[in-house]
């Protein structure tokens, strides 16, 4: 149904910045919840929606990869935001054809992100032609025949890049993987790239996998949580009811994040009498205010303590039968702690000596502890050295592969790990490869392809010609907007594989596709049976997702027939891989998934399991680390921080609490004191005096980047509300996507290749 303008636009100008919240969830979140369900869905449909979210005969949220406590489920296993990403989902709300006979690509791109995602679910494939103005139907066959037609025209397979998002199950990222490689390139950018590669460089280097390696039950009964770089109550927020477990079981929880986060402070479950009507219980013992990218500085000048320690009283305090056994390069991690500069660590965090001698002391009454982290240690330049320096603190004291420690990357969308092991990685292994190619008689191609950054800039320069996308929103999930957009229009086709309308359908090659795809909550009958599909939480957890809604239309398509319709276009009949037949039974996937994946043994056996099964990690499961040493690595990096340049701050984008990722939910974010827009900058009070100006005035926010000639390249980002926070001094934040364009293409984090989201220098600019 088309909504008019008028009921979905805002003015900036009516922005209302109050004190922000000192406590997360509570009353107000159930109330919220509802109101945003029966306003999409109605109230019969949000009933029945919600009972099924996360339940073991329901489907998987299609928002965080938080996983599920094994053995229990609640009546109501889903939090605020997972009710409003099921909203956004199942709404009745359409775009049909109708919608984009009526809007011009022109129009579209008036509107904002907020917008054009309140118009409802994509029900048609349809298609821009080069000069057009606006969309139109096409046929399923047609559109998958102009794909086809458009891959095998390019003079190399490198010519065309994948993108996948983390929404996709392990079973089209399976099929999409291996129509790529079957099509003879590597060129597979996914949302990973942009938000946590840096863990999973650092921990394949550190421990020999690049996944967390705790539970839920670890977490509930660790002694102490670290818990640095992450908002758990707006990004993560089942993740409070497992710290207040943990809580109640003793153990303390230690916050390190630049902004004094609602749901690090109070937490008030309402599933439980106190979190309605009490006070709800306290999560951080303490909250370190950290600066911006100070977060290296820390865990050295931490494990500097702890090395002073042992040397006072000897066999206390590290783990030397661990470190003998297990670990590599200890005598040289400890030479260089030890020349680590206390006052550096104090300029470089902010913190005050009391404070990182408290955190010391708590790791050293430790006996199980847990260091938590996303995004703000991995969208750093230093981001993959900073998550080693965490996980040698670790090390220190043996607190890999033993019950209630380890290290937990709590990752952002539902199923962005389940798509790196059923292979969407520009360089998986050659054990991968090598089984993918005895399983369907292919030749996988071995050199590397691009991932998200390197894709954006091989569109730039015309290297890539086809992109195509499997859900997720590019153009506003990744940096350098304009140069971006400059990229996608550089192709020569693109395509987008959606639920939802964004602005990636906007900003096209000189062809678009959009194929309405269906989403978690949706029934999928494909091959004439209902179907199931299986996705893997941020615990290495894999279990089934199953929906139960009637599809927004009978044109919409699962996401494992829209690849298997390419793929039969694109390689004929007679191609090695039983295309039809994976589109006809997803259980025939998961048997070749079993043969090609290792820890997938009996896949359709285990799991149809009530809790589905948990996947080998060998640091947790017998600190076996297979990496190069055949041991955990103690890995030394100079320590890198962030000086503020006179004049200037460093900002970090993040998320409001009315969004998840780039779809945003409504316009107020709660728990900071932002109602009715989204272009405000928070500063701390003495900044903003310092730039001469006064809380709520507006400003431009300018970026500086230096290139390698020592010449200054400037951004700009325009009319931003100065919102008074109490930041560190030098630091500023403000919301994304709205502040991509700040972020230059080359600012990325060393070795990984991440955009620096979390540190972006920038000036005010008052606007006259």
């Amino acid at each position: 149904m088309f909504r008019p303008k008028a009921d979905f636009d805002f003015d900036e100008d009516d922005v209302v910045a109050t004190h922000e919240k000192a406590h997360a969830a509570g009353l107000k979140a159930v109330v919220v919840s509802l109101q945003r369900g029966i306003g999409q869905m109605g109230f019969t449909r949000t009933a029945r929606t919600l009972a099924r979210l996360n339940q073991r005969d329901g489907f998987d949220c299609p928002g965080c990869a938080w996983p599920e406590t094994p053995g229990h489920r609640k009546y109501a296993e889903f939090c605020e935001n997972g009710a409003k990403a099921v909203a956004e989902e199942a709404t009745t709300r359409r775009v049909g054809p109708e919608f984009f006979a009526q809007h011009s690509i022109a129009d579209l791109l008036e509107r904002t992100e907020y917008w054009l995602g309140q118009q409802g679910r994509l029900t048609h494939p349809m298609v821009l032609r080069d000069g057009a103005t606006h969309y139109q139907p096409i046929s399923w066959e047609s559109a998958f025949t102009l794909i086809a037609d458009e891959l095998r025209a390019l003079d190399t397979p490198d010519s065309a890049a994948f993108y996948t998002s983390g929404r996709t199950s392990n079973e089209a990222a399976f099929l999409y993987q291996l129509l790529i490689r079957s099509f003879g390139t590597n060129n597979m950018p996914d949302c990973s790239n942009m938000c946590h590669e840096s863990s999973g460089a650092a921990l394949d280097g550190s421990i020999g996998i690049g996944k967390g390696s705790v539970s839920v039950p670890d977490l509930e009964h660790a002694d102490l949580i670290l818990v640095a770089g992450q908002n758990p109550g707006t990004n993560h927020p089942r993740m409070l009811s497992v710290l207040e477990k943990a809580k109640t079981n003793g153990a303390k929880v230690i916050g390190i994040n630049p902004l004094p986060e609602a749901g690090l402070l109070r937490f008030k479950d309402p599933q439980k009498l106190h979190g309605v009507v009490g006070h709800g219980i306290p999560i951080s013992d303490d909250l370190l205010q950290i600066r911006i990218g100070g977060d290296q500085a820390l865990f050295q000048g931490l494990a500097k303590l702890l090395l002073e320690a042992e040397d006072r009283n000897p066999g206390t305090v590290l783990d030397r039968d661990f470190i003998a056994k297990h670990c590599a390069g200890f005598d040289e991690y400890a030479a260089h702690i030890r020349g680590v500069d206390l006052d550096t660590v104090l300029e470089a965090t902010g913190l005050t000596c009391r404070q990182i001698d408290d955190t010391a002391a708590a790791l050293l009454s430790s006996k199980k502890t847990i260091i938590c982290w996303a995004m703000g240690l991995t969208q750093q330049t230093h981001g993959v050295a900073t998550i080693q320096d965490a996980t040698n603190l670790l090390l220190l004291q043996g607190m890999i592969g033993k019950p209630g420690a380890g290290v937990c990357p709590v990752r952002g969308h539902s199923n962005v790990q389940g798509d790196r092991t059923m292979g969407i990685w520009e360089k998986m292994p050659e054990s991968f490869l090598a089984a993918l190619d005895v399983e369907f008689g292919i030749t996988s191609p071995r050199h590397h392809g691009y991932d998200a950054v390197n894709t954006i800039r091989a569109m730039r320069d015309g290297k890539v010609r086809v992109f195509m996308a499997m859900g997720g929103n590019f153009v506003s999930a990744t940096p350098d907007t304009v140069v971006t957009e400059a990229a996608l229009r550089n192709c020569a086709l693109t395509v987008q594989v959606s639920t939802k309308l964004n602005r990636s359908h906007l900003v096209t090659g000189r062809t678009a596709l959009i194929l309405p795809s269906l989403g978690r909550t949706d029934k999928d009958m494909t091959g004439g049976r209902k179907q199931a599909v299986t996705v893997e939480d941020s615990m290495s957890v894999v279990h089934l997702s199953r929906g139960r809604l009637t599809p927004p239309g009978p044109e919409v398509r699962s996401e494992v027939g829209i690849v298997c319709g390419v793929a039969r276009a694109l390689f004929g009949p007679d191609h090695s891989v039983p295309w039809a037949r994976f589109a006809a039974d997803y259980d025939r996937i998961r048997d070749s998934i079993a043969r090609v994946v290792p820890g997938f043994t009996d896949f359709n056996t285990r799991v149809r399991q009530p809790d589905g099964f948990v996947l080998p990690h060998p640091p947790r499961d017998n600190r076996e680390f297979k990496t190069a040493t055949g041991k955990a690595n103690f890995v030394v990096h100079d320590l890198h921080w962030l000086p503020v340049p006179p004049g200037r701050l460093i900002l970090q984008t993040m998320r409001s609490h009315d969004q998840y990722n780039t779809t945003i939910y409504g316009l107020d974010d709660r728990y900071r004191g932002v109602k009715g827009g989204r272009r405000v900058v928070f500063c701390h009070p003495d900044d903003i005096a310092a730039a001469g100006c006064a809380d709520g005035a507006r400003v431009d926010l300018v970026s500086e980047w230096t290139l390698p000639d020592g010449s200054i390249q400037e951004r700009r980002a325009e009319d931003f509300r100065l919102v008074s926070y109490p930041t560190p001094r030098g630091n500023a934040a403000a919301y994304y996507p709205e502040t991509n364009p700040l972020i230059p293409l080359d600012h990325t984090a060393r070795k990984s290749n991440t955009p620096v989201s979390k540190a972006v220098t920038i000036r005010l600019e008052r606007r006259a």
